[in-house]
């Protein structure tokens, strides 16, 4: 397949995501595009109010492609900028949590993530907003995951074995909550350990926890996690299995009120926000255009 001549494109790249044996994208990307005829710019993120930065350069540059270089958070800081634009979002999976680039089948290898960029189908895509604040491409939660991330976040051990030290840690903490879901269909209470805002159907590591997750049905899906031990989670998180049916409950809703007797952890695409007892979700259909492998 050839590709169409000409392409303006963004990289904007983070870096300082990615782990130890991070790739040098800027680079790599270089060296892909030498016999290309391509125009190509990079905007690298400082921390210092990034959103308004990079909105600058992309009205300054007017690409037609917006490419996230980086994991979740990257990949949610570009996305902010591009929705209702006609401007495609590609992914390359450069940091610590790809999580989204996962969900898309997107490779780390770079020629293959850059071949994708090139030649892969626009698919118009939901997002859903939380607490009219954040966006979420992926998935939210409340609960004993959220609190896991707050762990690793502020850990130094990495790897298999410091994702299950941090597993027992939080398992060993672990607290029922009072939860209430009003969604646009109906209202329900329930006890449980975990509720998931799900816009995708996969954490990072692979592990399945919303069969249903579709990301241009108009709908997002509310998992309820009651029941919830050690060997579950390990299994989940570490060998790619799902939660056991019998243990979950999955709702779909277009916007939904979460609200919890007491304030619990809170995450968003993999960053953590903190303690919260109050969530507003709203999907916004078709609103962002990404770049995925074709079929």
């Amino acid at each position: 397949m050839t590709t169409d001549p000409g392409l303006k494109i963004l990289f904007v790249i983070n870096p300082i995501s990615g782990t130890k044996t991070k790739i040098a994208w800027e680079p790599a990307i270089r060296k892909y595009f030498t016999n290309l005829q391509h125009n190509f710019d990079f905007f690298l993120l400082d921390g210092k109010d990034d959103a308004t930065s990079l909105k600058y350069w992309i009205e300054k540059l007017q690409p037609e492609r917006v490419i996230a270089v980086g994991g979740d958070g990257t990949v949610s800081l570009v996305a902010e900028q591009l929705l209702g634009t006609n401007i495609a979002m590609g992914i390359l999976p450069a940091g610590s949590a790809n999580g989204m680039a996962k969900e898309l089948n997107i490779p780390v290898e770079v020629d293959g993530a850059l071949e994708i960029i090139l030649n892969g189908e626009i698919k118009p895509c939901d997002v859903i907003r939380i607490n009219d604040k954040e966006i979420s491409l992926h998935l939210s939660d409340l609960g004993v995951n959220a609190q896991l991330v707050k762990y690793f976040e502020q850990g130094n051990l990495r790897g298999k074995l410091g994702y299950a030290l941090k597993v027992f840690k939080v398992l060993w903490r672990k607290k029922l909550m009072d939860v209430t879901i009003k969604t646009n269909k109906e209202e329900i209470k329930r006890r449980a350990f975990m509720v998931v805002i799900a816009n995708a159907s996969k954490y990072g590591t692979g592990a399945l926890i919303n069969p249903e997750g579709n990301l241009s049905d108009g709908l997002f899906e509310i998992v309820v996690v009651r029941r919830i031990n050690f060997i579950s989670v390990l299994k989940m998180f570490l060998k790619f299995k799902r939660f056991n049916p019998k243990k979950v409950e999955l709702f779909q809703a277009e916007s939904a009120i979460i609200t919890t007797a007491k304030k619990t952890h809170f995450q968003v695409d993999g960053e953590y926000l903190g303690k919260i007892d109050k969530v507003k979700a709203t999907i916004i259909k078709s609103q962002l255009k990404l770049i995925l492998p074709r079929k």
